[in-house]
C-alpha cells in the first residue's frame, strides 16, 4: 500500500513537534484539517501511529517506523526535484557521534577531503541510535556493547581503558593500575547515570575501593581539562590525548569500549553518503 504523500508530509510535521497546534502552525493548516491527515494516514496504513501518556502524545513504534520512512522519502523526493530543476549540490550526508569519537576517533580529515560537505551533531550513544532508527541521521558512530538487531552495524574500533595521572603522582610510574590502587583518590567521573560512570563504580566496588568525585563531566575534553587542572585523576578511552605533564596507565579489570557505525537497513543513500559508510568501515 502507498501512502499518501501529503498525509505523510503532514505526519512528518505532527511527528516532529509532536504538537498538533505548533505542526499546523509550521504547515500553515488548521489544527482540525491536520488532524484529519494525520489519523487518515493511520488508517491507510492500518497501524496507530502515536498514543497519549498523561498530557503527552508519543509515538508508538510503528509511528516511529513511519517517520523514518517519511523522512527518508521526502528527502528523496526533494532531491529528484533539484536534479530536475538542476538545483545545487544535494544535501550533505548528516553524521551523529560522541564528542570524544568526533575529535579523536573518526577520520574527519578523510571525510571532507575534496571539499566535500559533512553535517555532524553531536550526541550520546542512546540518542545516535534514536537518530538513525528515526532517519533523522544518515550515519552514526556510538560505544555499544552490543548493536541494536533493527540497524546495519560494522565495528570500527575497540579502546581500553587508562588512568591520567600527574607526572609526579604515586601511581606515575606504574605499568597497570587495578582498582584497589585507587582507593582515596579523588575522581573526575561521567555524571550519574551514564554508562561509564555506572562501569567504573562497578568495578571500584568489587575490589571495595572507596574514592571522592568532587568533579563530574560530560565529554573526553572536559574530563581531560579538568584532570589536567589536577582536579582529580581521570579514567579515559585510550585514543584520547594525554595532557602535558600526565600519565597515561593502562587500567585493569574495565571493558573495553567496542565503538560501531551505524545505518538504517535498506534505506535510498546518496554517494556521498554511501561514501562516509566506506571510509568509516574499509
Amino acid at each position: 500500500m502507498t501512502p499518501n504523500l501529503e498525509w505523510l508530509r503532514a505526519f512528518v510535521v505532527f511527528a516532529e513537534h509532536l504538537n498538533f497546534t505548533r505542526a499546523a502552525e509550521a504547515l500553515h493548516l488548521s489544527q482540525p484539517a491536520l488532524h484529519v491527515q494525520v489519523k487518515k494516514l493511520g488508517e491507510q496504513l492500518e497501524v496507530t501511529l502515536y498514543e497519549r501518556r498523561g498530557r503527552a502524545l508519543v509515538l508508538t513504534e510503528e509511528g516511529r517506523e513511519v517517520l523514518a520512512f517519511g523522512r527518508e522519502l521526502l528527502a528523496r523526493c526533494e532531491r529528484f526535484g533539484q536534479r530536475l530543476r538542476r538545483a545545487p549540490a544535494e544535501t550533505p550526508p548528516h553524521l551523529v557521534a560522541g564528542e570524544g569519537a568526533l575529535l579523536y576517533l573518526l577520520p574527519l580529515a578523510a571525510l571532507v577531503r575534496g571539499g566535500e560537505r559533512l553535517r555532524t551533531t553531536v550526541l550520546d550513544g542512546a540518542s545516535t541510535v534514536r537518530a538513525i532508527r528515526e532517519g533523522r541521521a544518515d550515519v552514526g558512530v556510538a560505544a555499544l556493547s552490543r548493536p541494536p538487531e533493527d540497524l546495519e552495524s560494522a565495528p570500527m574500533a575497540e579502546s581500553a581503558s587508562v588512568l591520567l595521572v600527574p607526572a609526579g603522582h604515586r601511581l606515575a610510574k606504574r605499568r597497570r593500575v587495578r582498582a584497589r590502587d585507587l582507593d582515596g583518590e579523588r575522581l573526575v567521573l561521567p555524571p550519574r547515570g551514564r554508562p561509564q560512570r555506572e562501569a567504573i563504580e562497578l568495578w571500584l566496588a568489587g575490589a571495595d575501593a572507596r574514592v571522592e568525585v568532587d568533579v563530574e563531566a560530560r565529554g573526553w575534553p572536559l574530563t581531560l581539562r579538568f584532570a589536567a587542572l589536577g582536579l582529580g585523576l581521570a579514567i579515559v578511552n585510550d585514543f584520547c590525548p594525554t595532557p602535558r605533564r600526565m600519565r597515561a596507565i593502562v587500567v585493569d579489570g574495565l571493558p573495553r569500549q567496542r565503538y560501531f557505525a551505524l545505518r538504517r537497513p535498506g534505506a535510498l543513500r546518496t554517494e556521498a553518503q554511501a561514501r562516509v559508510w566506506e571510509v568509516l568501515c574499509p
